[in-house]
């Protein structure tokens, strides 16, 4: 630049992180140098002889006294991305941080689990941050780490910038649960202009190219592949069809029949190369057509024929709601390494879909609030018109009815095409020819196909159209209307539309001549689209009763500009019907569902929000016109042979809404380009002309600029009909760059072959409409910021107001008087940023304002401050927003105020019920399931309890409730077992032995040490680890060095207790009160007890297994004092807890106890019943205090109480029973008792063939015993968040070996990463004998349930029960009334060989209703589940779900509610797999030997299926196996004379 003063020169070096402690920046340089710079301040660096090439910006983040003068030195991964060698010289100077600000950047995440509360805080965390291409962020307080992507300034993308407050950023996951839906209509079978047929250009073509892109960027999304249909039957009415087939029977509109099927192919799985599945979706390709048609033949049996339907008439927008019945129960199953839901819908159609007009309100407000992508690729050509279009169902057949269309902004459309070329022509057909010379079918069979082939129709049909006058016809029906208050929220009653008559209508009648007043409101409408704006038009005042034709009426009214040459009426509509074929006429009012999405759009050059994947090409002559149009943006731009026959004013041209057609689009240019000077110059200029001039970029939208484009996601870019499909042109988002050091791809993206963009001809601009593959390969999140806010009027018109105040500081005063255990209370700013965090989890968007509140505070995002005067009073204000409900959160001092803005007139609930048949993997049938979609009301969201349950910190009064969809983690903790190799190995998989005891110890101890984990305790002596080697060393040996400290003056003598080997302890023992002090470092904390017990001088014996040293035997006439007083000994006695916050002092497990006793006492005396005795001589006591607590054997604290009070670690219980249950987990154990007591032996007999079985589980011996148990639960452990983290787990109260062992953790507060590192922690622990497995909330996921994934299902198993001799029944030798239960137990039975443990459920209750009975397993790897149900109670229907009353209620079924699909009407087994494992997992369990490296979970369904079919006379040897052993346990117990009452009990 001419005129500056030379730039001073710096040497450059390099440097690489981490190699040296002071080099850890990216950018190390000499104070010295730089008098006048501060840490924090951005800096540029360049060479010097290329000032127009690469510009980095890097922060300043220390200084290094080290480096030498004149030098800099940046990170060497830098350097080589920036191109920039070392040792050159480089200009560096401070720049403005406003100057380089970013308008958006996209961060990329891998792997992990990230909400939106915590995409919040990174936000927060970045701002005033320097960034560049591949900088890889670790944002060490959340556990988060990310990756920079890509960055967009001023209308280009760049190689850096500075993130400001309003920086939008974009969270894209490369580990997504993505659902891809392939529709198979029958145009799948059709050939494409290349001669492929569409399957193979979805296949072969998109979706290889899809997952290469996946590889490419090592995504590792969650994938499920379903290939669906609709099928239509010809039939006239119900009768036709057999039984068999109605259960699943729908109507449509129009009275036709259909079934719809979904083939599920891939279920919830992850690969490193997904290639191998192609092969698989074309071997099911082959079978599709031909299996869902003729699903129903049987023999001798007449079905109606069944033809599949195109895609227009297919299932589309009922796959995007089952996919969303998923996505939106998220909370439910969450993992911990994937953020993200992605639905895509692969259509060989062209992107127009004849749709229901409920289920389109219903699709479109679930998708916009929950947030989900939703992407359309068709692989059809791209249409003429608009797309993507729903044609509503016309439920009026009369002529005088127009077609209702509705463009969808919430579906994210591509087009995919090949690339082939062909020799002879560059020709590309934008439509489909119909097919000449083919008769038309009669309507009941091809109405749909008369659209195909219309024109071979008899054309003396359509002889009255001649009578038309289109234009005039057009321009009437489509003219918008005069703009009038927004009453989009009140219904408008308006008169049916006339239209030219619709293909589908044969008979020409004069009915619309009569249309009187009175007919008006049957034909009424719904309104099609809440966001469309609706104005009330002059035919309101012409629905007076006195008028005698409403044909006159209207037209008199009506300000047309043309005379009406017609014979039909022409009806004014009540809004503007939209034209697909030049949408852009109709702007819509702009709502904050439209600007929803919006923040994940780059701005293009001219300011206007671009979708990257829609290229237009621009004309090279107008590219001038258009630069000079800048500075007079305001004016309506006709320069550029705009071909429309409309004025513009009609259409919002006074609100300054047409954008410069010209160039709406970014052609790709680089941070500073290397072109000439006033082209730069002419950057510099646009960037004050344009943005600063048109209203519609800024988004403080008001009233007056508030409408929109109806067509595409942005609403801001205009669509033209110059489009096409032309392949040739280099697309603006191709990817490349994303790897480091590729920027030159970031230089190189050339505008479009001149040439091409010629044949755009007229001066308009094609869009092409190419595939979005950024969003299908790293599919954004939901942006956390919008910029919609109603203003003022609408506010007061259309909303109803409430607020209420917070005080948390009183509230934490009140609490923490009355709280038993203190925890540190949030401040109240704390609880203000906890309430922003809880409505951005739950879908809430930021809403940013552009201009500042005047009040003093104002910020919208929450992290700058601004200086009020009382410095003391901190004020800020939140706006957040989810469709139509907007929260305002104000912070003033210490006061919080919530107001919410909730709609006036809110939508009508709806629901609808759904049937469909779906072959989920494995399965042999396409089983039925019904499912409801439903609008859910956000605005009934208990807002208030969530706020008071932040502020009390999660007080037992203020419970998480089903309703808060509050997060959760489940999981089962299930024994190990090394069986699994052994099925390796073995053809047979019922080996598995009964459970057997000898490692139930293991098993139990192993459990202690997991819980002592969960609840955070520490031993004052470590307990003996088992395997050590010291423990098996040690031989008797006494050393005088005694690690305890000098007994206080208060100690009193042991009493002298005789041991077997009349060896008298007489060492000293301190008094109970004192703890032993370790010199620090003596005795490490994981360190066996044994050698501080030998150290301290006493004995230690070698047969030792409880852990504690065995230093004495009781004698049998020792008293119950001598034996408390030996427990207390503080180095052999039982092992106290160290001091623990709400624990008294001295508290230790009655499980510890009754092992410690057991080992001591061989007289026969029962631990158990010492224990109980020592409470009620209240030596001992519940730790709560509460002394009504008997003794419960397991991990349950207990305390002595004789301590002497004023010793310095002295803590006193709560003395507050529900308080100590809602800090501690206690645990009964059942079932273990022999580990304390010897028992005696149970029977060996099977229990299905005993004379009275024993209970299933110990929820049927104790009825009255509560299942689960909740406590709070402190979460992160390692102090590692910046926010208070706490949740609750959810427990079984009831430890059973040989059961799953079930834990649940819930959250609302908490950070997605630290709950991670939380639970990561004890699945670490607990893996010596043990080992936890995650678990779906719903892990068979029966059909008709609510919460379970529409599209998984258990497979039946039926059991063979026909195997006896002579057609015995089985359990004929017992009475009737038990054979159902020992059916139940017999399938226990046969489970437990293959490997499954029972697990306790909750009974499931029903008024008046006996439910049967159910039992659920989980095999022990943890991967499946089965259920067992009792199959000869009468009424087994499933309860259908209940509707409230007042929700509108829509079916298609034509066969009722008979709910009754899934009972077994026979005896057998429910199947189920866990999706909850990770797939990788899964898959390394191959079976190495097997032929085509099965599966072992594939082969043990499939030898169990074996084992319960009797094949090779499994099962009647089983029984016959089981029958023997009872034989012999009888003839035992009767030479024995032994009573069999005794033993059965």
């Amino acid at each position: 630049m001419p005129g500056m003063p030379a730039m001073k020169l710096y040497k450059l070096t390099t440097h690489t992180r981490g190699c040296n402690k002071s080099y850890d920046a990216d950018l190390v340089m000499n104070l010295k140098d730089h008098p006048n710079a501060n840490v924090g301040d951005v800096v540029e660096i360049y060479a010097p002889d290329d000032e127009n090439g690469t510009h980095l910006l890097l922060q300043i983040t220390e200084f290094n006294v080290n480096a030498g003068r004149d030098v800099i030195s940046i990170e060497s991964g830098i350097a080589a991305a920036f191109k920039m060698r070392a040792y050159s010289n480089v200009v560096m100077r401070i720049v403005n941080p406003a100057d380089v600000a970013l308008d958006s950047i996209e961060i990329t995440f891998k792997d992990q689990y990230m909400g939106r509360s915590e995409m919040w805080r990174l936000k927060t965390y970045l701002t005033d941050t320097c960034v560049y291409v591949n900088k890889k962020i670790d944002y060490n307080d959340m556990q988060i780490r990310c990756q920079v992507y890509e960055m967009w300034s001023q209308g280009e993308r760049v190689a850096s910038g500075v993130i400001t407050e309003d920086t939008k950023i974009v969270f894209r996951s490369s580990t997504s649960m993505v659902y891809l839906f392939l529709q198979m209509s029958s145009e799948m079978w059709d050939f494409d202009i290349h001669g492929d047929l569409y399957f193979e250009k979805a296949v072969n073509g998109f979706l290889t190219e899809l997952f290469q892109k996946w590889k490419k960027l090592s995504c590792n999304h969650e994938v499920t592949i379903v290939l669906f249909s609709r099928t239509f039957y010809a039939a006239k009415s119900l009768d036709e069809f057999p039984e068999h087939m109605r259960d699943c029977l729908q109507l449509d509109y129009k009275g036709r029949f259909y079934e719809d099927f979904y083939r599920v192919a891939i279920q919830n799985e992850r690969c490193d190369d997904w290639c191998t599945v192609l092969g698989q979706l074309r071997k099911l390709f082959t079978s599709y057509q031909a299996t869902v048609l003729r699903y129903h033949e049987r023999e001798h049996m007449k079905i109606p024929p069944a033809t599949n339907s195109t895609a227009t008439q297919g299932n589309f927008l009922e796959v995007l709601n089952i996919s969303l019945n998923t996505f939106e129960k998220h909370y439910l199953d969450r993992t911990f390494d994937r953020t993200g839901q992605l639905s895509v819908v692969i259509t060989p159609g062209v992107g127009v879909f004849s749709v229901d007009r409920e289920l389109t309100n219903i699709t479109k407000q679930r998708i916009i609030d929950n947030g989900v992508g939703s992407d359309l690729v068709c692989v059809g050509e791209q249409p003429l018109h608009a797309v993507p279009l729903l044609k509503f169902h016309n439920k009026d057949t009369t002529l005088t009815s127009a077609d209702d269309y509705s463009l969808p902004h919430w579906i994210n459309l591509s087009f995919y095409s090949t690339n082939k070329k062909i020799a002879y022509s560059s020709f590309i057909p934008r439509i489909k020819l119909p097919l000449f010379g083919s008769t038309l079918q009669d309507a009941s069979e091809g109405g749909e196909d008369n659209e195909r082939h219309f024109l071979s129709c008899n054309q003396s049909e359509y002889k009255h159209n001649h009578l038309f006058d289109y234009d005039a016809y057009d321009e009437q029906i489509f003219q918008p209307l005069p703009a009038q208050s927004t009453c989009s929220l009140q219904r408008v009653v308006r008169a049916k539309k006339t239209s030219v008559p619709s293909l589908e209508t044969y008979a020409y009648n004069n009915e619309w001549e009569n249309l009187t007043p009175t007919q008006i409101p049957a034909i009424r409408r719904k309104m099609s689209d809440p966001d469309i704006h609706h104005g009330t038009s002059a035919m309101l005042a012409a629905l007076q009763p006195d008028a005698t034709n409403l044909s006159e009426s209207l037209a008199s009214e009506k300000n047309s500009r043309r005379t009406i040459v017609s014979i039909a009426p022409i009806v004014r509509p009540g809004r503007a019907l939209i034209n697909p074929f030049d949408p852009s006429q109709v702007t819509i009012k702009l709502t904050s569902n439209r600007r929803r999405w919006t923040h994940i759009f780059p701005k293009g050059p001219t300011g206007v929000l671009i979708q990257q994947h829609h290229y237009q090409a621009v004309p090279a002559k107008s590219t001038q016109a258009g630069q000079h149009q800048h500075q007079k943006p305001l004016q309506p731009l006709h320069q550029n042979g705009s071909n429309n026959n409309n004025e513009p004013e009609e259409y919002g041209g006074e609100n300054g809404e047409q954008y410069d057609r010209v160039s709406s689009y970014s052609m790709l240019s680089k941070s500073v380009s290397s072109q000439s000077e006033d082209k730069m110059d002419f950057f510099k200029r646009r960037q004050n002309s344009i943005m600063n001039a048109l209203p519609a970029n800024v988004p403080n939208l008001t009233a007056t600029q508030a409408k929109s484009y109806l067509w595409g996601a942005t609403g801001e870019q205009e669509w033209t009909p110059a489009i096409t499909t032309v392949k040739h042109l280099r697309p603006i988002v191709e990817g490349e760059h994303h790897h480091l050091g590729d920027l030159e791809a970031l230089e190189t993206a050339s505008p479009p072959d001149p040439v091409e963009a010629e044949a755009g001809g007229g001066g308009r601009g094609k869009i092409i409409i190419g595939v979005d593959w950024k969003s299908l390969t790293i599919p954004a999140c939901l942006p956390i910021t919008t910029d919609y806010f109603p203003d003022k009027r609408s506010l007061n018109n259309d909303y109803v107001i409430t607020d209420y105040t917070l005080l948390p500081d009183d509230v934490n005063h009140d609490y923490a008087q009355s709280r038993a255990v203190y925890r540190k209370p949030l401040s109240t700013e704390e609880v203000c940023k906890e309430i922003v965090s809880q409505r951005l989890a739950q879908g809430f968007q930021l809403i940013v304002v552009d201009e500042k509140p005047s009040n003093g505070g104002g910020c919208s995002s929450g992290s700058a401050v601004l200086p009020v005067k009382p410095p003391c009073e901190i004020k800020k204000e939140y706006l957040l927003s989810i469709g139509r409900i907007f929260h305002k959160i104000s912070l003033s001092g210490s006061v919080i105020t919530v107001t919410g803005y909730r709609p006036r007139h809110p939508y009508p609930p709806i629901n609808v019920d759904y049937r469909y048949r779906f072959h989920a993997p494995q399965h042999e049938t396409y089983e039925i399931s019904g499912v409801n979609f439903t609008t859910e009301k956000l605005e009934n969201f208990n807002w208030n309890h969530m706020d008071l349950y932040i502020c009390t910190r999660g007080d037992v009064d203020y419970p998480l409730m089903e309703s808060l969809k509050y997060w959760r983690y489940r999981m089962y903790l299930l024994p190990r077992e090394n069986i699994v190799n052994k099925i390796a190995s073995c053809q047979r998989c019922d080996i598995f032995p009964d459970a057997t005891a000898d490692n139930t110890q293991d098993q139990v101890e192993d459990f202690v040490r997991l819980i002592e984990a969960v609840s955070k305790l520490k031993r004052q002596f470590a307990r003996k680890a088992r395997d050590s080697p010291i423990a098996h060393s040690i031989t008797k040996r006494r050393h005088s060095t005694s690690i305890i400290s000098r007994p206080q003056p208060n100690q009193h003598d042991t009493p002298r207790i005789t041991e077997k080997h009349h060896n008298q302890l007489n060492s000293q023992q301190q008094s109970i009160n004192v703890r032993p002090k370790l010199e620090n470092g003596r005795i490490p904390r994981h360190f066996p007890a044994t050698d501080a017990v030998a150290a301290a001088g006493i004995a230690a014996r070698d047969d030792q297994d409880d852990g504690f040293p065995v230093d004495i035997k009781f004698s049998p006439n020792a008293t119950l004092a001598d034996i408390f007083e030996a427990m207390k000994h503080p180095v052999t006695g039982v092992g106290y807890f160290s001091k623990t916050q709400s624990l008294p002092s001295c508290t230790f497990i009655s499980y510890d106890a009754l092992m410690w006793l057991k080992t001591r006492l061989n007289n026969g005396r029962q631990p158990l019943e010492l224990l109980e005795a020592m409470r009620k001589e209240r030596m001992i006591c519940h730790a709560s205090g509460d002394w009504n607590q008997p003794v419960v054997p397991g991990f349950v604290f207990y305390y002595v109480v004789e301590q002497d009070k004023n010793a310095k670690d002295y803590a006193q219980p709560l003395n507050d029973y529900r308080a100590f249950v809602n800090e501690w987990l206690e645990i009964e154990f059942q079932g273990c008792s022999f580990l304390w007591h010897d028992e005696q032996v149970t029977t060996p007999v099977p229990n299905f063939l005993r004379e009275s079985p024993a209970p299933q589980s110990w929820t049927d011996a104790s009825t009255n015993k509560r299942v689960y148990r909740q406590s709070h639960l402190e979460i992160d452990v390692n102090q590692k968040s910046d926010r208070m983290e706490w949740g609750h787990v959810k427990h079984h109260t009831v430890l059973q070996p040989g059961f799953a062992f079930e834990i649940v953790v819930e959250w609302v507060t908490s950070s997605g990463p630290i709950v991670a590192d939380l639970i990561g922690g004890w699945m670490r622990k607990a893996n010596q004998f043990n080992f936890l497995v995650s678990v779906p909330a719903d892990p068979m996921a029966e059909p008709f349930t609510k919460k379970s994934d529409p599209l998984r299902g258990p497979i039946f198993i039926p059991l063979c029960t026909t195997f006896l001799p002579d057609g015995a029944t089985l359990f004929d030798e017992f009475p009737e009334e038990s054979r159902s239960d020992r059916m139940l137990f017999l399938q226990e039975a046969i489970l437990s060989k293959f490997g499954f443990l029972p697990c306790v459920l909750e009974k499931k209750f029903s008024v008046g209703k006996d439910l049967p009975k159910e039992y659920q397993y989980v095999h022990c790897t943890g991967n499946m589940f089965a259920l067992i149900r009792c199959a000869t109670n009468n009424n087994t229907q499933m309860e259908s779900p209940i509707q409230q009353e007042e929700e509108a209620n829509f079916t298609r079924c034509v066969y009722g509610h008979t709910n009754n699909t899934n009972v077994p009407k026979k005896v057998g087994f429910l199947w189920a797999w866990n999706h909850m494992i990770p797939n990788k997992k899964w898959k390394a369990q191959t079976i190495n030997n097997s032929a085509d490296g099965e599966l072992f979970q594939l082969k043990l369904l499939k030898d169990f299926r074996e084992f319960c079919s009797n094949s090779d006379h499994r099962l009647a040897t089983f029984w016959t196996q089981s029958q023997e052993i009872k034989r012999k346990a009888q003839k035992f117990e009767f030479n024995n004379n032994n009573n069999d009452e005794m033993k059965s009990k």
